[in-house]
């Protein structure tokens, strides 16, 4: 019999309103997983006057900052217990290695840890006053009912980053995840229960983007949306939002240079350059898709990051030996697969991959490839391809390559490869990007904030900064002074 999940509404599985639900099947094997409840507005509102009731209600207004914090532990105590399940439940689900799961259900917890460390530590200041009888000061208080959308790719990771600081700032929360990857944001609600959360105060409704998280976005109750995904869904989620002075957090497209000099360590850098695109079949907003190498090194870097391509095991995700899974669904294979196709009637030349690989199973597979002949007007150089597609370009000069990185509509991320330590700080100050790496590829930290600049977000996520993303500021006035309050209408000399 075919596992059935619901919505998770005030501490407890709800059927959805319609009686409604979507398939969701494995990307790697095409096998059928589970059913999921197809979430409309009723489902929505339900989830949302819940979190609007636990918001309000004694059990969870009434607790400390501190103690939301020993909340936010116990919570990752129970991911840390339950991490091989949890890590299992994800790679099936979108087709991401096992072992990478494994490894990033390592960190996950301490994202948890580090907002609930951080619970009592976001305080007011008191302001200076030209009055000495006056007391001005500030506390920042949690903004409500906070909407978090999260995406298919790293399920859970996404939805930590906006849960855990949310909840320490005291909000609570309506989830609604992608449609290709209930499960487990849908377990980790579960466990959030187990660890004490009040009911109500995460909610999680599955369903469609275009009903579940439309009627999200629409709905009167919510304080904020927290979403991340494409640049067009965000653009619109903005505009909706604002109409009603509801503030957003996005987190949007990419399409992040990965630039190699002269005198970089060129194993290093074809090493960054393949974790850069290929980790996660490069379906990762942070993908360093555009990769510029210096023409003196531009052939070897060519060579060795092919080379490497076209060794990467691909297969079953859940094998230990593999080392490239499937993408996460149809017709993310047939996008991904037309921009290859694209590149090549622009004149891109594919020197490895650009196929559907022959494997024992049926999924979703897409080889590493490697796009050289392009050039910054191109198609494949210009959108965001989200797969496992490097397009490598060669340059002359660091001011040449510092124009050519910027000329995007994105701004998410970039990557520098070079041991002259001058060029490093020159780049990072001038490449448009909210995180720059030096000499690394993909480094993160819950204690580091990550910004999109330009078409990739508005909003901060991670460190202590997003915790400011889910509270308000409030100024408050005192008057100590006890005396008899002057009429303001009789002149004083």
């Amino acid at each position: 019999m075919t596992l059935r999940l619901d919505h998770y509404i005030n501490g407890k599985y709800e059927r959805p309103a319609a009686e409604e639900y979507f398939e969701s099947y494995n990307p790697a094997t095409l096998e059928l997983l589970y059913e999921a409840a197809r979430g409309d507005k009723d489902d929505v509102e339900k989830a949302v006057d819940a979190a609007s009731m636990a918001f309000k209600s004694a059990s969870w207004k009434n607790l400390s900052a501190t103690q939301r914090g020993h909340l936010l532990r116990r919570l990752g105590d129970l991911v840390v217990q339950h991490a091989d399940e949890l890590a299992m439940l994800e790679s099936q689900d979108n087709g991401k290695l096992l072992r990478e799961m494994k490894g990033q259900l390592q960190t996950l917890p301490e994202y948890l840890y580090y907002y609930a460390g951080l619970a009592d530590k976001v305080q007011g200041a008191v302001v200076p006053s030209s009055n000495i009888a006056i007391v001005n000061f500030t506390e920042r208080e949690p903004l409500g009912v906070v909407g978090a959308i999260t995406p298919w790719n790293s399920p859970l990771t996404l939805t930590v980053s906006k849960l855990a600081p949310a909840l320490a700032a005291g909000n609570t929360l309506v989830i609604k995840p992608s449609e290709y990857t209930s499960r487990t944001v849908l377990r980790l609600a579960e466990l959030a229960t187990e660890a004490g959360f009040p009911q109500g105060v995460i909610n999680v409704v599955t369903g469609y983007g275009a009903e579940a998280g439309a009627a999200l976005v629409e709905s009167r109750e919510l304080a904020k949306i927290s979403f991340t995904g494409s640049t067009q869904t965000g653009s619109r989620i903005a505009s909706q939002t604002a109409a009603r002075f509801v503030g957003s957090t996005l987190e949007l497209g990419g399409k992040s240079p990965n630039i190699v000099f002269e005198d970089a360590n060129i194993h290093n850098a074809s090493m960054g350059v393949v974790a850069g695109i290929f980790a996660a079949a490069g379906q990762t907003c942070i993908a360093g898709s555009r990769v510029f190498a210096h023409r003196s090194v531009y052939e070897e870097l060519v060579d060795k990051v092919s080379e490497r391509a076209q060794t990467i095991k691909i297969g079953n995700p859940l094998e230990e030996t593999t080392e490239l899974g499937p993408l996460a669904f149809q017709d993310q294979l047939e996008k991904v697969e037309s921009y290859v196709n694209i590149g090549r009637e622009e004149g891109a030349t594919v020197v490895t991959g650009g196929t559907r690989p022959d494997t024992e199973l049926p999924g979703y597979f897409f080889s590493p490839t490697v796009l050289t002949d392009v050039n910054n007007d191109m198609k494949v150089v210009r959108e965001e391809i989200f797969g496992p597609v490097a397009a490598i370009m060669p340059f002359d000069t660091e001011e040449e390559v510092l124009a050519l990185a910027n000329d995007t509509e994105y701004g998410l991320a970039a990557g520098v490869w070079t041991q002259n330590l001058a060029r490093a700080h020159r780049m990072a100050k001038k490449l448009e990007a909210g995180t720059i790496w030096v000499n690394t590829y993909r480094a993160m930290s819950p204690m580091s904030p990550r910004q999109g600049f330009k078409s990739s977000g508005v909003g901060i996520e991670h460190g202590i900064e997003s915790m400011y993303e889910y509270t308000r500021l409030k100024s408050i006035w005192i008057n100590t002074d006890e005396d008899a309050v002057a009429d303001p209408f009789v002149m004083r000399s």
